[in-house]
């Protein structure tokens, strides 16, 4: 699917959707248990898998309104009758890879042709280490992946520059090893998706203790029932506050109370930028204003980085995006892929090892590519919208990965948005 986007203001209020980080993890902790509820989960491509992937293991879940019920295995996941497709989502792969590790038995996982390019050395490593069997049929960490059991537990050591879903799949699977467990991490990235993990384990009573460079987890654990509240996501509702702040817009996005989820920080990175905003309860409203460039440490929220190279385009002076290497192991490349599309825009950007730099300008609309990745989608959307003339982007159907509704309440808030012929 194309969209067409033109120069647009935009004004009101919208719901930001569910979390996609915490509606995986408690589908998956949720699916470990005997039976809970999960309210207002997020249902989207990527959490249809997880959800789709749980009940392979044997879980029951039904849908009532707007809550998830499971029927959980109790600690005692069943071997699939099918290979695990993960479509696109690398949460569902990691996770499951190391769910699928406590069976006695054989599992394949496997995805999209996206999803079999991203790496998963470290996780397939670690298994290995504490007693599972796990093998990439490429033998190079990528999908599909072959998992026979058992997990036992014991001692591993954990290099995780790429990604902290390695560590999150650790942490969900290793309570229920009849050993107890003990990871030495080193250079943990995206710390707040590992709290986010550690939250939700906290909430079904399971037991870890850690500095966050050990983590401890003692064996034989049992994931209790739980009733879960899905707060909202900040990542996709970064798209919106940072469209209203480089339109000079004012808008309220409701459903963001405060929580775990690193990427709250888009509301401390647009004051910074010189935008004014107010979060009260669970309320975020912006005034848009004139942008000023900053330098931002992204290392904690790498989600962040394709919308704050547009904030950066849209802000006087310089933008530097640093520690930010782990982006090229995204769904795509994500520091080529909004390098090449900004600079189609006539932007001056350019990437080094670590970082974006960005000079800020006046962009121009043309035909753009999104690499059929959700938040290249949403972040040039946006910059469309305050772009000379008019903008053109493919594969937009993508952002059914974490935002269905994105371009219907883009559309709803006023912007100059709608389908566009193939070309």
């Amino acid at each position: 699917m194309n969209v067409k986007i033109l120069s647009s203001k935009i004004k009101g209020r919208v719901d930001a959707p569910p979390s996609k980080s915490y509606t995986h993890r408690a589908l998956i902790m949720a699916s470990l248990s005997k039976s809970s509820r999960i309210f207002k989960p997020l249902i989207s491509d990527d959490t249809c898998a997880t959800f789709r992937a749980c009940e392979s293991i044997g879980a029951s879940i039904t849908k009532v309104r707007d809550e998830f019920i499971v029927d959980g295995v109790g600690g005692e996941p069943e071997i699939p009758e099918d290979v695990i497709d993960c479509a696109n989502s690398g949460t569902t792969l990691r996770f499951m890879v190391a769910v699928c590790s406590l069976i006695d038995g054989m599992s394949i996982l496997t995805g999209d042709s996206s999803l079999r390019k991203r790496p998963n050395a470290p996780l397939v490593d670690a298994l290995n280490e504490l007693g599972a069997h796990v093998e990439s049929s490429k033998e190079n960490g990528a999908a599909p992946i072959v998992v026979k059991g058992v997990l036992r537990g014991g001692r591993s050591n954990i290099i995780s520059p790429i990604s902290s879903q390695f560590i999150s799949a650790l942490l969900i699977a290793c309570p229920l090893c009849q050993s107890d467990t003990t990871l030495n991490v080193h250079d943990i990235r995206s710390r707040p998706y590992v709290e986010i993990t550690l939250e939700l384990l906290k909430n079904a009573r399971i037991n870890v203790i850690t500095d966050f460079r050990e983590f401890m987890i003692p064996g034989a654990q049992e994931y209790s029932d739980m009733d879960f509240y899905v707060p909202g996501d900040f990542s996709s509702a970064s798209f919106h506050l940072a469209a209203a702040a480089i339109t000079n817009s004012r808008l309220t996005v409701n459903s963001l109370a405060r929580s775990r989820q690193g990427d709250e920080r888009i509301v401390d990175i647009l004051k910074e930028m010189g935008v004014r905003v107010e979060w009260k309860d669970d309320e975020v409203t912006v005034d848009g204003a004139e942008l000023t460039g900053i330098k931002i440490d992204a290392g904690d929220v790498p989600d962040l980085v394709p919308i704050l190279a547009v904030l950066g385009t849209f802000a006087k002076g310089k933008t530097e995006i640093c520690n930010v290497s782990n982006l090229r192991y995204k769904e795509t490349d994500r520091l080529l892929a909004m390098t090449t599309e900004l600079r189609k825009m006539g932007v001056d950007i350019r990437v080094t090892d670590e970082s974006l730099i960005i000079k800020g300008t006046k962009p121009v609309g043309t035909r753009l590519h999104g690499y059929g990745d959700h938040r290249i989608v949403m972040a040039l959307t946006v910059a469309g919208l305050a772009s000379e003339g008019e903008t053109q982007i493919d594969t937009a159907e993508s952002v059914n990965v974490s935002y269905p509704d994105f371009f219907d309440d883009l559309f709803a808030l006023g912007a100059n948005i709608e389908p566009a012929p193939s070309k």
